[in-house]
């Protein structure tokens, strides 16, 4: 039987990152949640080709030219990438504790992303999504978006949900840019609604306004039989809900947190590919566990590639030997 070929779309926003050092000194890079995740899902999947495509619009600006220039040193594809002339990209500022812990400030109100899918291109955007085989999005994908880009995106998604292609929903949730949890809160549950896999923190569960405590989202989420969900708790356990099944995944154990940018996005990437891949949900957890646990020991969004744990080289090697005999 021929293998299905992955094929990732991650819809968000990439943003101009600038980062305090512990010495002052300031570092400029580009970092975004679920560009964070298509980095890490094209650098773990390296084997398969180019494979994960990036879906937003950026500005005709150097820094735009700059961040897609970077998305392909990260093997991510840029094609369904608008570019929207007089626009530019957002920027955010990170303050790293001594624990580890990070705040975000940002600039936005201008960001390309905003206008995605309701700018001259995006009904072919919207037409491309339909050639793969997952689509990733978080909360912040969504929350950044004007009303009408949203609702466009919502109903896209939707109708290539009922014909099969994955959704997997992270739900990321920032306070600040949805101007009330009601309002989040239906967003979320229509997202919910129709995907395959949904990805949240122990936190985001007030979203859906649960306790936030893991016994609230296993009640919530256990009436969904049909939904394969995660709900992570930081460097805590992993708590699956599948198929009637509740499995915890013990996290990897760190040392040192040295900054936890990225850690969940990581996290999620490790974890849809692995399904991708074909794992079980409990090994997809795992070295998703051990994947995040690399990304907190190191400064940044993206780590050194050198840093990254290859955690599937097996069965990337296994599909390319059947790949081969086909």
């Amino acid at each position: 039987m021929s293998q299905q070929q992955i094929r990732v779309a991650s819809i968000g926003e990439c943003m101009i990152e600038m980062q305090c050092k512990p010495d002052g000194s300031i570092t400029q890079a580009f970092g975004g949640d679920t560009f964070n995740t298509a980095a890490y899902m094209a650098r773990l999947g390296a084997g398969l080709g180019t494979f994960v495509s990036y879906v937003t619009a950026i500005g005709d600006d150097p820094f735009s030219d700059q961040m897609a220039a970077f998305w392909k040193e990260q093997g991510v594809d840029d094609h369904l990438a608008l570019r929207l002339k007089g626009r530019r990209a957002g920027l955010y500022f990170i303050r790293t504790d001594a624990n580890g812990e990070r705040r975000f400030f940002y600039w936005r109100g201008e960001a390309a992303a905003r206008e995605t899918f309701e700018s001259e291109g995006s009904k072919d955007l919207l037409e491309a999504l339909g050639t793969y085989t997952s689509i990733y999005l978080s909360g912040i994908s969504l929350a950044v978006l004007k009303r009408e880009s949203r609702e466009r995106l919502l109903e896209r998604l939707e109708e290539l949900a009922h014909a099969g292609v994955a959704v997997d929903f992270d739900g990321n949730y920032r306070p600040l840019l949805w101007g009330g949890i009601e309002n989040a809160r239906a967003v979320y549950e229509r997202v919910i609604g129709f995907s395959t896999r949904v990805l949240v923190t122990i936190e985001e569960l007030e979203v859906l306004g649960l306790a936030q405590t893991v016994a609230a989202g296993i009640d919530y989420f256990a009436k969904k039989p049909q939904l394969e969900v995660v709900i992570k708790d930081g460097p805590g356990d992993a708590t699956l809900i599948h198929g009637g099944k509740v499995e915890i995944v013990p996290a990897t154990k760190v040392a040192k947190v040295v900054d936890t940018t990225a850690a969940g996005d990581s996290f999620s990437a490790t974890y849809v590919l692995g399904r991708l891949l074909g794992l079980q949900p409990v090994e997809a957890a795992v070295r998703a566990h051990v994947v995040a646990g690399a990304v907190v020991q190191h400064h940044g969004a993206i780590i050194p590639e050198g840093a990254t744990p290859d955690v599937f080289s097996n069965e990337i090697a296994q599909r390319g030997q059947q790949s081969a005999t086909e």
